[in-house]
């Protein structure tokens, strides 16, 4: 199977990337680099012995996109490419739109050109708002708390509506919950730009002393320490989540939507005391206020996934936590700007 991956060189990206190709497909990546490095291409070829087709350029860009279309015989795509940071889409909500919603409309026209039928889309567990009781599945009523949760909803509407007008086309949108962790060879992981937006990568900063403290923002929530409660999930049980979809949904014309988490919930400081047991780091820590948009807890029920794609969550928080430091102990200031 020959899968475009798009935002291919990212952070959940790449370790598909690295799962596809160990399972015998060939990944197809197009990123524009906005958030990633190109040097992630020479890590990947490291770990699987085979280096993908990387294309630099845009999703908005439909004749750059009609030309990898033309060049490849693909069977599939898998639409990772996405701004992402909750804060940054409270204050850049023209950039949020017009990348993930525009980038995708125009990804799907290159497609039906194309006559690729089967789209995999990287969606949020941000869809589901503040639910209103938790674990969540999958027919829980959506809304959003937020221009990236609305985006993430513009698009799973938007590809809902195509595929109702299109049925031979296999949709199928995975809604992840906390992704975390890092490849076990400690080559590679999360690297994200700029000030991290996500709180392992924030975390881990901190411990190789990147970063002074971690801000926990918000201490006053309902919950078991009043810090907020996720289900984070390693990036690697979240890989293969996306071959299962490929295998089991991926030719199956229709729409098919899935949680991908581990059922379980821990708060901020919860997961700080983690890394700290296995880093052997203090994680010094100061509350902040809230975050516009955040909510209080947000965990997955998974038992659709396991049932219709034979996919569970495997990793533990132990293996989270000592992956990430693996990777950030070893690679301080992440991925280099060459090799």
């Amino acid at each position: 199977m020959r899968v475009l991956v798009t935002g291919g060189m990212g952070y959940i990206g790449s370790h598909t990337c690295v799962q596809m190709i160990e399972a015998g497909m060939t990944p197809i990546i197009v990123d524009n680099l906005y958030n990633s490095k190109e040097t992630v291409l020479k890590r990947i070829e490291s770990l699987t012995g085979v280096m993908p087709a990387f294309y630099k350029g845009d999703i908005r860009d439909r004749k750059f996109l009609d030309s990898v279309f033309a060049e490849n015989d693909i069977d599939a795509v898998i639409h990772f490419a996405g701004l992402k940071a909750v804060g940054e889409s409270v204050e850049k909500p023209l950039e949020y739109y017009d990348n993930n919603v525009s980038g995708t409309l125009v990804l799907v026209e290159a497609m039906r050109t194309a006559g690729v039928n089967a789209i995999i889309f990287s969606s949020s567990a941000t869809v589901y708002g503040d639910p209103a009781s938790v674990p969540i599945t999958e027919d829980f009523p959506t809304s959003a708390t937020n221009p990236y949760g609305r985006s993430k909803l513009m698009v799973e509407e938007c590809l809902g509506d195509i595929q109702h007008a299109y049925p031979e086309m296999s949709v199928t949108l995975l809604r992840y919950f906390n992704p975390v962790g890092s490849h076990k060879s400690g080559t590679m992981g999360e690297d994200p730009q700029g000030i991290p937006n996500n709180l392992m990568p924030f975390i881990s900063q901190v411990a190789v002393g990147r970063r002074e403290f971690l801000s926990v923002f918000g201490n006053d929530y309902p919950t078991v320490d009043g810090t907020g409660v996720r289900d984070y999930i390693h990036v690697v049980d979240l890989a293969d989540g996306h071959l299962a979809a490929l295998t089991h949904k991926g030719r199956e014309a229709g729409l098919h939507i899935y949680n991908l988490g581990t059922g379980n919930g821990n708060s901020v400081l919860q997961m700080a005391k983690a890394f700290e047991i296995a880093s052997g780091v203090e994680i010094p820590y100061k509350i902040a206020p809230r975050r516009a948009g955040d909510i209080a807890e947000c965990w997955a029920d998974p038992a659709k996934a396991k049932a219709e794609l034979h996919w569970e969550a495997k990793l533990t928080l132990d293996d989270m936590t000592q992956d990430t430091w693996r990777w950030q102990s070893t690679n301080p200031d992440g991925y280099p700007d060459a090799e």
